[in-house]
């Protein structure tokens, strides 16, 4: 089992930045990747950003150039930073990790971009 609390999220104006974070415990060991997804009112949750606990990266085609991840030096936390925000960037953005072919979810935190 792996538990996820993700922290950072909020209000902010168009053109500003935000770091979200997320932290796992549990059997962390097991996780071979994390990311961030996100959802908006009346949408599907989409990816936003994906790393491996090899590095690799992924990200979606409407948040590359403007969003960053990386882990933490204890490899149990990772980062999404935001910058550039946009209002259809509003959306209740959610931690995930992949552990043995398990998908774990943390409980969301909402991102507000105002115009």
């Amino acid at each position: 089992q792996v538990q996820l609390v993700e922290s950072g999220g909020g209000l902010v104006q168009a053109g500003g930045s935000l770091r979200l974070s997320c932290v796992a415990s549990g059997s962390i060991g097991s996780i071979n990747a994390m990311g961030w997804y996100r959802q908006a009112p009346g949408k599907q949750r989409e990816l936003v950003a994906t790393i491996t606990t090899e590095g690799r990266t992924n990200f979606a085609d409407s948040v590359k150039r403007r969003f960053t991840i990386f882990r933490g030096s204890a490899k149990n936390t990772v980062y999404l930073q935001m910058n550039n925000l946009k209002p259809e960037d509003t959306a209740v953005y959610y931690c995930n990790a992949q552990a043995y072919g398990w998908s774990y979810w943390g409980q969301g935190t909402q991102v507000t971009v105002s115009s």
